[in-house]
This record gives structure tokens, C-alpha cells and sequence, in this order.
């Protein structure tokens, strides 16, 4: 299994550099991994994707469709683009520290 170290930490992630314990997240890991990814510093907005996908794939087992990530935060398709470039997927998933999604998200 690969290790990420960020910080001094270091993390099990796949090979895609997703977090393989999603149980070990924390908001402080969050900000890590959006450091470490290029998104930067996490403001509102990016907490308002991050803590919804976390709670339905808490909820579920599974990450939120795009479309409920926007149906919840009020956030166009084109700005959850702006705040995690790599997409929801590879980006704001990444970062709430689900393991990688299997289908569109």
C-alpha cells in the first residue's frame, strides 16, 4: 500500500493518493490534502462541499452525485470546479477523505 507524507504525517492512500482508513480523517487532514493537491487554503464554501460529501458518504457508503453536492451547497457546477480544480471527485473527495468514488460523482 502507498504512503503519502504531508507535513511530517503520513497517510495509507491508494495509488491515486486517496485516503485508504477514511476513518482516520479529520478537518486538520482536510487541510492537508488541500494543501498538499493545490486546491490551498479551505474557506466556506469549500467546507459546505467537503462536510456534505463527508456526511452522505457517512450516511450511504457512497459519494453524492455532483448534481446533490449542488443541490445542497447552492454552488454551480462551474464553481465547485473553481474551488477544487481536480473536479468533485479527484478533488473535494479526495480531500474529505473518502476512498475513490466508483462512478460519476
Amino acid at each position: 500500500m502507498p504512503k503519502q507524507e504531508i507535513q511530517g504525517m503520513t497517510f495509507d492512500v491508494d495509488g491515486d493518493g486517496f485516503l485508504q482508513q477514511p476513518d482516520l480523517w479529520t478537518e486538520e487532514v482536510a487541510v492537508l490534502f488541500a494543501r498538499y493537491d493545490g486546491t490551498g487554503e479551505l474557506n466556506e464554501k469549500h467546507w459546505a462541499v467537503i462536510r456534505f460529501i463527508r456526511n452522505h458518504w457517512k450516511e450511504t457508503d457512497m459519494a453524492p452525485m455532483v448534481r446533490k453536492i449542488c443541490e445542497h451547497t447552492g454552488l454551480r457546477l462551474r464553481e465547485i470546479y473553481e474551488l477544487f480544480p481536480m473536479g468533485p471527485a479527484r478533488g473535494a473527495c479526495k480531500i474529505a477523505g473518502l476512498p475513490k468514488p466508483d462512478g460519476c460523482v
